[in-house]
């Protein structure tokens, strides 16, 4: 073997470890994203749209951080949300048009009809995961207009 074709060898190698190395962490991630997928879905039907606190809680961490300015901070700020939320719009209804991930972090792109007939609220909602629970939440609401400058559509 000449000097050109041993290195060509060596860097083949090279690759094929890499990648089998990084198999196994890229799969794990993938099965964690999935997982931290399916808990913000269920936290987030249970909370926002059957408003049961106790079915929603359970995939809260002990140290919730809440970054929307119009709810309190912890599990008992959320809990505090959700009964406001339940007295003043009982009829609210979320629908989840985009879930993204990204590691410990779950990003989804919601309609949010506080009373049914109204254009309601777009809404983008980051939370991210530790361990399986959610510790930390940030949103950003948008109301939909009766008109658009476009016929894009906000989904």
């Amino acid at each position: 073997m000449n000097p050109k074709q041993e290195i060509l060898v060596r860097i083949a190698a090279a690759l094929i470890v890499a990648v089998a190395l990084a198999t196994p962490a890229l799969a794990r991630n993938e099965a964690k994203e999935l997982a931290n997928r399916k808990v913000v879905l269920e936290f987030y039907e249970a909370g926002l749209n059957r408003m049961d606190f106790a079915a929603a809680s359970k995939h809260l961490g002990k140290n919730y951080v809440q970054h929307n300015p119009r709810a309190a901070d912890g599990v008992e700020g959320f809990r505090t949300f959700l009964e406001a939320r339940k007295a003043q719009t009982p009829n609210a209804r979320s629908e989840i048009k985009r879930a993204f991930t990204d590691g410990d972090f779950v990003i989804l792109h919601v309609h949010s009809i506080r009373e049914p007939g109204t254009p309601g609220n777009a809404i983008m909602d980051i939370f991210r995961l530790q361990n399986g629970k959610i510790v930390e939440h940030w949103d950003v609401v948008q109301p939909i207009p009766e008109q658009s400058a476009n016929g894009n559509g906000m989904f």
